[in-house]
Protein backbone atom coordinates (compact mmCIF):
# COMPACT_ATOMS: atom_id res chain seq x y z
CA UNK A 1 0.00 0.00 0.00
CA UNK A 2 1.25 3.50 -0.82
CA UNK A 3 1.32 6.39 1.63
CA UNK A 4 2.54 9.99 1.67
CA UNK A 5 4.42 9.31 4.90
CA UNK A 6 5.40 6.20 6.88
CA UNK A 7 6.57 6.71 10.46
CA UNK A 8 8.65 4.12 12.32
CA UNK A 9 8.06 4.48 16.06
CA UNK A 10 5.08 5.67 18.07
CA UNK A 11 6.82 7.67 20.80
CA UNK A 12 6.50 11.47 21.19
CA UNK A 13 8.43 12.23 17.97
CA UNK A 14 6.82 9.61 15.76
CA UNK A 15 3.29 9.97 17.08
CA UNK A 16 3.31 13.75 16.77
CA UNK A 17 4.84 13.55 13.29
CA UNK A 18 2.02 11.20 12.20
CA UNK A 19 -0.72 13.33 13.78
CA UNK A 20 0.66 16.58 12.36
CA UNK A 21 1.11 15.08 8.89
CA UNK A 22 -2.45 13.78 8.90
CA UNK A 23 -3.57 17.25 9.94
CA UNK A 24 -1.85 18.58 6.84
CA UNK A 25 -3.93 16.19 4.73
CA UNK A 26 -1.31 13.50 4.11
CA UNK A 27 -2.01 9.77 3.99
CA UNK A 28 0.00 8.35 6.90
CA UNK A 29 0.92 4.97 8.35
CA UNK A 30 2.44 4.67 11.83
CA UNK A 31 4.46 1.52 12.55
CA UNK A 32 4.94 0.50 16.18
CA UNK A 33 6.22 -2.83 17.49
CA UNK A 34 5.25 -2.24 21.12
CA UNK A 35 3.11 0.25 23.00
CA UNK A 36 2.24 3.67 21.63
CA UNK A 37 3.82 6.49 23.61
CA UNK A 38 7.36 5.14 23.55
CA UNK A 39 9.72 5.28 26.51
CA UNK A 40 8.36 8.58 27.84
CA UNK A 41 4.82 7.35 28.38
CA UNK A 42 5.45 3.73 29.22
CA UNK A 43 8.85 3.46 30.90
CA UNK A 44 10.06 6.97 31.71
CA UNK A 45 8.67 10.46 32.09
CA UNK A 46 5.05 9.70 32.91
CA UNK A 47 5.35 6.74 35.33
CA UNK A 48 8.10 8.58 37.19
CA UNK A 49 5.96 11.72 37.50
CA UNK A 50 3.03 9.69 38.78
CA UNK A 51 5.37 8.31 41.44
CA UNK A 52 6.67 11.77 42.31
CA UNK A 53 3.17 13.23 42.43
CA UNK A 54 1.83 10.48 44.68
CA UNK A 55 4.72 10.89 47.14
CA UNK A 56 5.02 14.70 47.07
CA UNK A 57 2.85 15.08 50.18
CA UNK A 58 5.50 13.16 52.14
CA UNK A 59 8.10 15.76 51.25
CA UNK A 60 5.71 18.65 51.87
CA UNK A 61 4.75 17.34 55.33
CA UNK A 62 8.42 16.84 56.19
CA UNK A 63 9.18 20.47 55.32
CA UNK A 64 6.28 21.82 57.38
CA UNK A 65 7.22 19.58 60.30
CA UNK A 66 10.69 21.14 60.30
CA UNK A 67 8.94 24.49 60.78
CA UNK A 68 6.99 22.94 63.69
CA UNK A 69 3.64 23.84 62.13
CA UNK A 70 2.46 20.34 61.18
CA UNK A 71 2.84 16.73 62.17
CA UNK A 72 1.52 13.37 61.10
CA UNK A 73 2.26 10.71 58.55
CA UNK A 74 1.54 10.14 54.87
CA UNK A 75 1.37 6.47 53.92
CA UNK A 76 1.56 5.58 50.23
CA UNK A 77 0.04 2.28 49.14
CA UNK A 78 2.71 1.31 46.61
CA UNK A 79 0.80 -1.59 44.98
CA UNK A 80 -2.18 0.74 44.58
CA UNK A 81 0.11 3.37 43.07
CA UNK A 82 1.48 0.85 40.59
CA UNK A 83 -2.08 -0.16 39.68
CA UNK A 84 -2.95 3.48 39.07
CA UNK A 85 0.10 3.90 36.87
CA UNK A 86 -0.90 0.86 34.82
CA UNK A 87 -4.46 2.11 34.43
CA UNK A 88 -3.36 5.62 33.46
CA UNK A 89 -0.91 4.39 30.84
CA UNK A 90 -3.45 2.02 29.32
CA UNK A 91 -6.03 4.81 29.15
CA UNK A 92 -3.57 7.17 27.51
CA UNK A 93 -2.60 4.60 24.90
CA UNK A 94 -6.25 3.93 24.15
CA UNK A 95 -6.84 7.65 23.63
CA UNK A 96 -3.85 7.78 21.27
CA UNK A 97 -5.25 4.94 19.18
CA UNK A 98 -8.59 6.73 18.98
CA UNK A 99 -6.88 9.96 17.90
CA UNK A 100 -5.03 8.16 15.10
CA UNK A 101 -8.29 6.59 13.94
CA UNK A 102 -10.12 9.92 13.86
CA UNK A 103 -7.36 11.41 11.73
CA UNK A 104 -7.22 8.46 9.35
CA UNK A 105 -3.71 7.39 10.34
CA UNK A 106 -3.25 3.63 9.88
CA UNK A 107 -1.58 2.00 12.87
CA UNK A 108 0.51 -0.96 11.73
CA UNK A 109 1.57 -3.15 14.66
CA UNK A 110 4.88 -4.90 14.14
CA UNK A 111 8.61 -4.46 13.66
CA UNK A 112 9.35 -2.15 10.75
CA UNK A 113 12.54 -1.87 8.73
CA UNK A 114 13.69 -0.11 5.59
CA UNK A 115 13.92 -2.35 2.53
CA UNK A 116 15.36 0.14 0.08
CA UNK A 117 14.43 3.66 -0.92
CA UNK A 118 10.73 4.33 -0.35
CA UNK A 119 9.95 0.84 0.98
CA UNK A 120 9.22 -0.29 4.55
CA UNK A 121 8.67 -3.91 5.48
CA UNK A 122 6.73 -4.68 8.66
CA UNK A 123 6.77 -8.05 10.40
CA UNK A 124 3.24 -8.28 11.77
CA UNK A 125 1.43 -11.08 13.56
CA UNK A 126 -0.18 -11.93 10.21
CA UNK A 127 3.04 -11.93 8.18
CA UNK A 128 5.12 -9.38 6.31
CA UNK A 129 3.49 -6.20 5.02
CA UNK A 130 5.14 -3.91 2.51
CA UNK A 131 4.46 -0.18 2.77
CA UNK A 132 5.50 2.22 0.03
CA UNK A 133 6.14 5.90 0.63
CA UNK A 134 8.32 8.65 -0.77
CA UNK A 135 8.83 9.89 2.79
CA UNK A 136 9.81 7.96 5.90
CA UNK A 137 10.35 9.23 9.43
CA UNK A 138 12.53 7.16 11.76
CA UNK A 139 11.53 7.83 15.37
CA UNK A 140 12.65 4.68 17.16
CA UNK A 141 13.88 6.42 20.30
CA UNK A 142 16.50 5.15 22.71
CA UNK A 143 17.15 2.40 25.23
CA UNK A 144 19.25 2.05 28.39
CA UNK A 145 22.95 1.55 27.81
CA UNK A 146 25.45 -0.13 30.10
CA UNK A 147 29.19 -0.25 30.50
CA UNK A 148 30.79 -3.71 30.69
CA UNK A 149 30.11 -5.22 34.09
CA UNK A 150 27.09 -2.99 34.75
CA UNK A 151 24.46 -4.99 32.88
CA UNK A 152 21.21 -5.56 34.83
CA UNK A 153 20.26 -9.13 35.71
CA UNK A 154 16.57 -8.50 36.41
CA UNK A 155 16.91 -9.76 39.98
CA UNK A 156 18.53 -7.23 42.31
CA UNK A 157 20.32 -5.28 39.55
CA UNK A 158 17.81 -3.31 37.50
CA UNK A 159 17.70 -0.74 34.73
CA UNK A 160 15.17 2.10 34.81
CA UNK A 161 12.54 0.10 32.91
CA UNK A 162 12.76 -2.74 35.44
CA UNK A 163 12.80 -0.35 38.38
CA UNK A 164 9.52 1.23 37.31
CA UNK A 165 7.91 -2.22 37.16
CA UNK A 166 8.77 -3.17 40.76
CA UNK A 167 5.96 -4.44 42.97
CA UNK A 168 7.53 -3.14 46.20
CA UNK A 169 9.99 -0.38 46.98
CA UNK A 170 13.27 -1.66 48.47
CA UNK A 171 14.49 -0.70 51.94
CA UNK A 172 17.90 0.18 50.51
CA UNK A 173 18.89 1.39 47.06
CA UNK A 174 22.16 2.04 45.27
CA UNK A 175 21.88 4.26 42.19
CA UNK A 176 24.72 4.09 39.70
CA UNK A 177 24.60 7.37 37.78
CA UNK A 178 23.79 10.80 39.19
CA UNK A 179 21.92 12.10 36.16
CA UNK A 180 18.27 13.08 35.97
CA UNK A 181 16.89 9.54 35.61
CA UNK A 182 18.70 8.18 38.65
CA UNK A 183 18.06 11.25 40.81
CA UNK A 184 14.32 11.33 40.15
CA UNK A 185 13.93 7.65 41.00
CA UNK A 186 16.17 8.02 44.05
CA UNK A 187 13.91 10.81 45.34
CA UNK A 188 10.86 8.55 45.19
CA UNK A 189 12.71 5.76 47.00
CA UNK A 190 13.86 8.24 49.64
CA UNK A 191 10.32 9.48 50.24
CA UNK A 192 9.15 5.91 50.70
CA UNK A 193 11.79 5.27 53.33
CA UNK A 194 14.65 3.69 51.41
CA UNK A 195 18.24 4.25 52.43
CA UNK A 196 19.83 5.80 49.32
CA UNK A 197 23.37 5.67 47.98
CA UNK A 198 24.27 7.49 44.75
CA UNK A 199 27.52 6.75 42.91
CA UNK A 200 28.97 8.54 39.90
CA UNK A 201 32.31 8.57 38.13
CA UNK A 202 32.07 12.34 37.69
CA UNK A 203 33.02 14.79 40.42
CA UNK A 204 29.48 16.13 40.96
CA UNK A 205 25.83 15.16 40.79
CA UNK A 206 23.85 16.29 37.73
CA UNK A 207 27.19 16.77 35.93
CA UNK A 208 25.65 18.31 32.80
CA UNK A 209 24.20 21.20 34.80
CA UNK A 210 25.69 24.41 36.15
CA UNK A 211 28.27 23.59 38.87
CA UNK A 212 26.37 25.84 41.31
CA UNK A 213 23.25 23.76 40.69
CA UNK A 214 25.19 20.56 41.33
CA UNK A 215 26.51 21.98 44.60
CA UNK A 216 23.01 22.99 45.73
CA UNK A 217 21.64 19.53 44.96
CA UNK A 218 24.47 17.85 46.82
CA UNK A 219 23.79 19.97 49.91
CA UNK A 220 20.16 18.88 49.92
CA UNK A 221 20.96 15.21 49.35
CA UNK A 222 23.45 15.23 52.21
CA UNK A 223 20.83 16.84 54.46
CA UNK A 224 18.63 13.87 53.60
CA UNK A 225 21.44 11.55 54.78
CA UNK A 226 22.11 10.12 51.34
CA UNK A 227 25.50 8.57 50.79
CA UNK A 228 26.80 10.34 47.69
CA UNK A 229 30.02 8.86 46.33
CA UNK A 230 31.60 10.91 43.56
CA UNK A 231 34.73 10.31 41.49
CA UNK A 232 34.07 6.60 42.03
CA UNK A 233 34.19 4.00 39.27
CA UNK A 234 32.13 0.85 39.45
CA UNK A 235 33.77 -2.29 38.08
CA UNK A 236 30.85 -4.67 38.51
CA UNK A 237 27.34 -5.30 39.82
CA UNK A 238 25.58 -8.58 40.51
CA UNK A 239 22.96 -10.34 42.61
CA UNK A 240 24.49 -12.31 45.48
CA UNK A 241 22.63 -13.96 48.38
CA UNK A 242 19.41 -12.14 47.59
CA UNK A 243 20.95 -8.65 47.46
CA UNK A 244 22.59 -6.41 44.95
CA UNK A 245 26.36 -6.33 45.29
CA UNK A 246 28.44 -3.53 43.78
CA UNK A 247 32.21 -3.54 43.45
CA UNK A 248 34.24 -0.37 43.02
CA UNK A 249 37.44 -0.38 41.01
CA UNK A 250 39.28 -0.11 44.33
CA UNK A 251 37.89 -3.52 45.30
CA UNK A 252 35.53 -2.08 47.92
CA UNK A 253 32.09 -3.71 47.95
CA UNK A 254 28.69 -2.19 48.72
CA UNK A 255 25.35 -3.96 49.08
CA UNK A 256 21.68 -2.97 48.90
CA UNK A 257 18.33 -4.57 48.28
CA UNK A 258 18.29 -3.10 44.77
CA UNK A 259 20.95 -1.59 42.51
CA UNK A 260 19.58 0.76 39.84
CA UNK A 261 21.94 1.22 36.89
CA UNK A 262 21.09 4.58 35.32
CA UNK A 263 24.20 5.57 33.38
CA UNK A 264 22.42 6.78 30.26
CA UNK A 265 20.50 5.88 27.13
CA UNK A 266 21.57 5.31 23.54
CA UNK A 267 19.77 5.48 20.16
CA UNK A 268 17.80 2.43 19.00
CA UNK A 269 19.04 1.75 15.48
CA UNK A 270 19.45 -2.03 15.36
CA UNK A 271 17.50 -3.97 12.75
CA UNK A 272 16.12 -0.95 10.91
CA UNK A 273 17.62 -1.80 7.52
CA UNK A 274 19.53 1.48 7.44
CA UNK A 275 22.25 -0.09 5.32
CA UNK A 276 19.76 -0.57 2.46
CA UNK A 277 19.62 3.19 1.95
CA UNK A 278 23.23 4.00 2.83
CA UNK A 279 22.63 5.48 6.29
CA UNK A 280 25.61 5.15 8.62
CA UNK A 281 25.25 5.18 12.41
CA UNK A 282 28.34 6.63 14.11
CA UNK A 283 27.99 6.15 17.87
CA UNK A 284 24.76 4.27 16.99
CA UNK A 285 22.95 7.51 16.13
CA UNK A 286 21.50 8.53 12.79
CA UNK A 287 23.22 11.63 11.45
CA UNK A 288 20.88 14.25 9.98
CA UNK A 289 21.28 17.52 8.08
CA UNK A 290 19.77 20.90 8.90
CA UNK A 291 16.36 19.63 7.80
CA UNK A 292 16.61 16.45 9.89
CA UNK A 293 17.22 14.38 6.73
CA UNK A 294 19.31 11.24 7.01
CA UNK A 295 18.97 10.37 3.31
CA UNK A 296 16.72 11.49 0.45
CA UNK A 297 13.14 11.10 1.62
CA UNK A 298 14.18 9.78 5.05
CA UNK A 299 14.15 11.85 8.23
CA UNK A 300 15.13 10.96 11.79
CA UNK A 301 13.62 12.67 14.82
CA UNK A 302 14.00 12.38 18.58
CA UNK A 303 16.53 10.38 20.55
CA UNK A 304 17.57 8.31 17.54
CA UNK A 305 19.31 11.27 15.86
CA UNK A 306 21.40 12.01 18.95
CA UNK A 307 20.72 15.76 18.99
CA UNK A 308 19.05 15.85 22.40
CA UNK A 309 17.26 13.21 24.47
CA UNK A 310 14.07 14.96 25.55
CA UNK A 311 10.50 14.00 24.71
CA UNK A 312 9.42 17.57 23.98
CA UNK A 313 12.37 18.02 21.64
CA UNK A 314 11.33 14.87 19.76
CA UNK A 315 7.77 16.14 19.50
CA UNK A 316 8.93 19.51 18.17
CA UNK A 317 11.10 17.80 15.56
CA UNK A 318 8.20 15.57 14.54
CA UNK A 319 5.95 18.56 13.92
CA UNK A 320 8.67 20.22 11.85
CA UNK A 321 9.23 17.18 9.61
CA UNK A 322 5.48 16.80 9.06
CA UNK A 323 5.30 20.42 7.88
CA UNK A 324 8.39 19.93 5.70
CA UNK A 325 6.98 16.81 4.02
CA UNK A 326 3.62 18.55 3.53
CA UNK A 327 5.31 21.47 1.79
CA UNK A 328 4.37 23.93 4.52
CA UNK A 329 7.97 24.93 5.12
CA UNK A 330 11.37 24.56 3.51
CA UNK A 331 13.32 26.41 6.20
CA UNK A 332 16.10 24.64 8.10
CA UNK A 333 15.06 23.20 11.43
CA UNK A 334 15.36 25.64 14.32
CA UNK A 335 14.35 24.40 17.75
CA UNK A 336 15.28 27.59 19.56
CA UNK A 337 16.35 27.11 23.19
CA UNK A 338 15.21 23.70 24.44
CA UNK A 339 14.39 23.57 28.17
CA UNK A 340 15.24 20.64 30.43
CA UNK A 341 13.84 19.81 33.86
CA UNK A 342 14.77 17.54 36.76
CA UNK A 343 11.50 16.91 38.58
CA UNK A 344 10.83 16.21 42.23
CA UNK A 345 11.87 18.33 45.20
CA UNK A 346 14.25 19.92 44.60
CA UNK A 347 13.78 20.53 40.92
CA UNK A 348 16.21 21.86 38.35
CA UNK A 349 15.24 23.96 35.35
CA UNK A 350 17.60 25.10 32.60
CA UNK A 351 17.14 26.75 29.23
CA UNK A 352 19.66 28.36 26.91
CA UNK A 353 23.40 28.55 27.44
CA UNK A 354 25.31 28.08 30.66
CA UNK A 355 27.83 30.48 32.13
CA UNK A 356 30.82 28.45 30.92
CA UNK A 357 29.53 28.40 27.32
CA UNK A 358 29.02 32.16 27.13
CA UNK A 359 32.33 32.85 28.86
CA UNK A 360 34.28 30.60 26.49
CA UNK A 361 32.64 32.34 23.53
CA UNK A 362 34.00 35.65 24.85
CA UNK A 363 30.62 37.38 24.67
CA UNK A 364 30.90 39.59 27.72
CA UNK A 365 29.40 37.06 30.14
CA UNK A 366 27.63 38.38 33.23
CA UNK A 367 25.49 36.58 35.80
CA UNK A 368 22.72 37.73 38.10
CA UNK A 369 20.87 35.64 40.65
CA UNK A 370 18.17 35.62 43.30
CA UNK A 371 17.83 33.23 46.27
CA UNK A 372 14.56 31.35 46.75
CA UNK A 373 14.74 32.21 50.45
CA UNK A 374 13.43 35.67 49.55
CA UNK A 375 10.39 34.28 47.73
CA UNK A 376 7.05 34.14 49.59
CA UNK A 377 5.89 30.94 47.86
CA UNK A 378 9.11 29.12 48.69
CA UNK A 379 8.66 30.31 52.28
CA UNK A 380 5.03 29.17 52.28
CA UNK A 381 6.12 25.67 51.35
CA UNK A 382 9.03 25.75 53.81
CA UNK A 383 11.39 24.95 50.94
CA UNK A 384 13.78 27.87 50.65
CA UNK A 385 17.00 26.27 49.46
CA UNK A 386 17.98 27.13 45.91
CA UNK A 387 18.20 30.05 43.52
CA UNK A 388 17.45 31.41 40.06
CA UNK A 389 20.45 32.36 37.95
CA UNK A 390 20.47 34.41 34.74
CA UNK A 391 23.31 34.30 32.20
CA UNK A 392 23.81 37.46 30.14
CA UNK A 393 25.75 37.74 26.87
CA UNK A 394 26.45 41.22 25.54
CA UNK A 395 23.58 42.64 27.56
CA UNK A 396 20.99 40.04 26.54
CA UNK A 397 19.63 37.03 28.41
CA UNK A 398 21.38 33.98 27.01
CA UNK A 399 20.39 31.38 29.59
CA UNK A 400 18.42 30.82 32.77
CA UNK A 401 18.78 28.04 35.32
CA UNK A 402 17.13 27.42 38.66
CA UNK A 403 17.25 24.86 41.44
CA UNK A 404 14.82 24.43 44.30
CA UNK A 405 11.17 23.97 45.15
CA UNK A 406 8.79 23.82 42.16
CA UNK A 407 11.16 25.67 39.80
CA UNK A 408 9.80 23.72 36.84
CA UNK A 409 7.00 26.32 36.93
CA UNK A 410 9.51 28.82 35.56
CA UNK A 411 10.36 26.79 32.47
CA UNK A 412 8.00 28.30 29.89
CA UNK A 413 8.51 31.99 30.80
CA UNK A 414 12.26 31.39 30.99
CA UNK A 415 12.25 29.79 27.55
CA UNK A 416 10.37 32.73 26.05
CA UNK A 417 12.72 35.22 27.70
CA UNK A 418 15.82 33.42 26.37
CA UNK A 419 14.25 32.99 22.93
CA UNK A 420 13.50 36.74 22.77
CA UNK A 421 16.92 37.67 24.16
CA UNK A 422 15.62 40.13 26.72
CA UNK A 423 17.62 43.19 27.68
CA UNK A 424 17.20 45.30 30.82
CA UNK A 425 14.60 47.37 28.94
CA UNK A 426 12.32 44.33 28.61
CA UNK A 427 12.08 43.45 32.29
CA UNK A 428 8.78 45.25 32.79
CA UNK A 429 7.24 44.43 29.43
CA UNK A 430 4.99 41.91 31.20
CA UNK A 431 3.43 41.80 34.67
CA UNK A 432 4.77 39.11 37.00
CA UNK A 433 2.07 37.92 39.43
CA UNK A 434 2.39 38.36 43.20
CA UNK A 435 2.82 36.26 45.21
CA UNK A 436 4.34 33.66 42.92
CA UNK A 437 7.52 31.74 42.33
CA UNK A 438 7.80 33.74 39.10
CA UNK A 439 8.92 36.70 41.21
CA UNK A 440 12.22 34.91 41.82
CA UNK A 441 12.75 34.92 38.07
CA UNK A 442 12.03 38.65 37.95
CA UNK A 443 14.29 39.24 40.95
CA UNK A 444 17.14 37.39 39.24
CA UNK A 445 16.63 39.44 36.07
CA UNK A 446 16.69 42.67 38.08
CA UNK A 447 19.60 41.77 40.35
CA UNK A 448 23.02 43.31 39.98
CA UNK A 449 25.18 41.57 37.41
CA UNK A 450 28.61 40.14 38.07
CA UNK A 451 31.06 39.96 35.18
CA UNK A 452 32.62 36.53 34.67
CA UNK A 453 36.38 36.89 34.50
Amino acid sequence: MTYDLVVLGGGPGGFDAAVAAAGHGLKVALVEKGFLGGTCLNRGCIPTKLWLGATSAIDELHNQARMKVASGEVVVDFPALQARVTKHLAGTRKAMVMQLGKLGVELVEGMGRLAGQGTVEVETADGTRTLTSANVVIATGSKPIFFPGLEPDGECVLDSDMFLAMKTMPASLIVVGAGFIGLEMAQVAHRLGARVTVIDAMDRVAPLEDPEVSAALLTIFKRWKWDVLLDKRVSGVRTADGQGELTLDTGEKLAADIILVAVGRGPTTDGLGLETVGIATPMRRIEVDDRLRAAPGIHAVGDVNGIIQLAHAASHQGHYVAALVAGKTDAPYDSGPVPSVLYGAPEVMRVGRMESEVHLADEGCEVSRAPLAANPMAQAHAATQGFVKVIWAKGRVAGITAVGHDVSRLTTPATMIVRQGWTADDLHSIVFPHPSLDESLLAALQAGRTPVE
